[in-house]
């Protein structure tokens, strides 16, 4: 029985880590701090399978931005999240892929999820809600929103974790510059 829990242990680690998040940097505008992200993604085989019959999934990345403070609690600054909307039309034979309003059709899903792991210029910051020269602590995620599936998918995403693959918060420290004095 022992031998047995050993082996299923990591299978369900390895299921809740389909999605590893590689690498993510703020970077400044003129309107703003742009989140760059890449996220490893792998879809689990139910999921997968869930996508292929035409079941929608709504992925979620999430940033949040806190500013450490020694006497009370951390500030939260700001907390934003970006939906991703990947379906399967089968009279098309296409995947789409969703976000913020514009759609994307891909001919394979390997192709729908490298596109949908690599977020770039995604305003989370406007200009006057960091101050230069202030360290703040960032992180940033991508999980599957589970509230968005289907009823009967929910009750499964309760009992087997291939149904709610999430990554790990990826923490950054972020120090935006001191603006340069015009000469």
């Amino acid at each position: 029985m022992l031998a047995a829990l050993l082996f299923v242990v990591p299978a369900a680690s390895h299921a809740a880590e389909a999605i590893e998040v590689q690498d993510a940097r703020l970077q400044a505008s003129p309107d703003g701090w742009l989140l760059s992200a890449d996220f490893a993604m792998i879809l689990p085989a139910r999921l997968e399978d869930a996508v292929n019959r035409g079941v929608a999934l709504q992925f979620l990345v999430e940033f949040e931005l806190t500013r450490p403070r020694w006497y009370w609690f951390d500030e939260s600054v700001v907390a934003a999240a970006l939906p991703y909307r990947l379906s399967y039309h089968a009279l098309t034979r296409e995947y789409r892929l969703s976000r913020a309003g514009l759609a994307q059709t891909f001919q394979s899903l390997p192709d729908a999820l490298t596109a949908m792991s690599r977020v770039r210029g995604w305003r989370v910051l406007e200009p006057d809600q960091v101050r230069a020269g202030n360290d703040y602590d960032a992180r940033v995620r991508m999980r599957l929103d589970m509230s968005q599936l289907p009823k009967p998918f929910q009750v499964n995403a309760l009992t087997n974790r291939d149904w709610t693959p999430s990554s790990e918060w990826k923490r950054f420290r972020f120090s935006p510059e001191t603006p340069k004095s015009a000469p």
